[in-house]
């Protein structure tokens, strides 16, 4: 193999530009750009092309003189047929030039569609899983000795009794905090009595099942489309199909199941520690006392409050389970994807809680429930 050399010959009314060696990727002078600009600066001159003298040619080589020429021939080119037929290949493929930019609002246009077509995937996944749910219970219910009750126990554990001391730490925080911020208001208008009602309805209607859905939404939604997605990297969940054991069966329905009946119990947990908080600050602040707080509680708060708050926590905690299992699901088998999906996951459960919340409070209203 001969390296690739370019000579010129000036004459008296033009430049002749003499290419001769082999014009291929491995024995083009290093670094091409330097070759490239080179061939530029001489094509710039319009000077008479003479490749005869080049033996081989590869696309590279192609690629460099095509670039070089402005992606279009010369007007004095001498060159072999075959030489020039590979050029020929090469001009016929799309230029590297800058993209064409769309408008501003075909972009706009374009990525509220490609959310739209996520959202719509993601619910026809969703719609899917729970219907396979559906059959998984309906197997169970024929068949009582395939309930999982291991893996029912042992995600009980995992997301009731060791969520616990976080929520009720939440929970009492919230309370002292909102009743101190109450208790500087009410007290302008003499009306230190009210705190009671502000903090029961409150907390045990709304601050209750939304802080205990956040919490559970990134502790355990998280730790579990981490573990299923866990799983597709190193593909357990094949090896459990190849076995026969269905992975909604074993995996999926435990999880759902021991959520949709930890979430009203932490619910009614972090409630009390708020109400508790609340009264501890309330006579602290305002001298409120005990007594007066504990008596007052369940004349100013309904009994239909703290069963819309621990209906929340059931579809809060169905609703987590049920994403945190889908984005797990759709974990391809890479560290990146099992990142995004654990993000997108818990970003979409508390989404949903809000907005299920939102929605729960607006039809309660609606229907004439006391408050």
């Amino acid at each position: 193999m001969t390296a690739a050399t370019i000579a010129t010959v000036r004459q008296a009314s033009s430049e002749q530009v003499l290419l001769a060696g082999d014009w291929t990727l491995a024995t083009m002078p290093q670094p091409i750009s330097a070759l490239e600009l080179r061939l530029r600066e001489l094509a710039a001159g319009n000077p008479q092309w003479d490749l005869q003298a080049i033996a081989r040619m590869d696309s590279a080589g192609g690629i460099l003189l095509w670039r070089a020429w402005g992606r279009q021939w010369p007007a004095s080119l001498a060159i072999s047929p075959g030489h020039r037929s590979l050029i020929e290949r090469v001009g016929r493929v799309p230029g590297d030039g800058q993209p064409v930019r769309s408008p501003k609002s075909l972009a706009v246009l374009l990525t509220i569609g490609g959310l739209a077509l996520a959202a719509v995937s993601n619910l026809l996944g969703l719609v899917a899983l729970l219907g396979q749910l559906l059959l998984d219970l309906a197997h169970l219910c024929r068949h009582p000795g395939d309930i999982p009750w291991r893996e029912f126990s042992a995600n009980l554990f995992k997301s009731g009794a060791q969520a616990l001391p976080v929520t009720a730490l939440i929970g009492f925080l919230i309370g002292v905090v909102l009743s101190y911020l109450s208790a500087l208001q009410l007290s302008t208008f003499g009306a230190d009595v009210f705190i009671v009602n502000l903090l029961g309805i409150s907390i045990v209607r709304e601050l209750g099942p939304v802080l205990v859905a956040v919490l559970v939404a990134g502790r355990s939604g998280s730790a579990m489309t981490a573990q299923i997605g866990v799983m597709r990297v190193t593909e357990e969940i094949d090896a459990l199909a190849t076995m026969g054991v269905s992975r909604s069966q074993r995996l999926v329905l435990p999880k759902v199941v021991a959520l949709s009946v930890a979430m009203p119990l932490l619910v009614v947990w972090c409630s009390a520690a708020g109400i508790v908080g609340g009264m501890v600050s309330a006579n602290l602040q305002m001298d409120l006392s005990y007594g007066f707080f504990i008596d007052t509680l369940p004349k100013v708060v309904p009994v239909s409050n703290l069963w819309i708050g621990m209906s929340k926590g059931v579809a809060f905690g169905f609703l987590i389970a049920l994403i945190a299992c889908h984005f797990g699901l759709r974990v391809k088998p890479n560290t990146e994807s099992l990142s995004a999906q654990t993000t997108t996951s818990v970003v979409t459960s508390i989404t949903v809680a809000i907005l299920v919340d939102a929605v729960a409070a607006i039809l309660t209203r609606n229907v004439g429930i006391p408050l």
